[in-house]
């Protein structure tokens, strides 16, 4: 499915996101409105990420 290695603990931006959960932005985006994928963070005006720890629980509640 991926390469990509999460870390440990901290925060991903969308690119690292999609490179472990591999769907379009746009269907990203449209996940996070209608809540089937966790909010973002924003870290600053201009950057957004999401915790680590959000991201390896949609990949460990997608695989079944």
């Amino acid at each position: 499915m991926h390469n990509y290695i999460l870390p440990e603990t901290g925060f991903v931006r969308l690119p690292q996101v999609l490179k472990v959960f591999p769907v379009s932005k746009s269907t990203w985006w449209a996940g996070v409105k209608d809540g089937r994928y966790p909010k973002p963070v924003k870290l600053g005006p201009k950057m957004t990420a999401w915790r680590v720890e959000d991201i390896k629980e949609l990949i460990a509640s997608t695989r079944g």
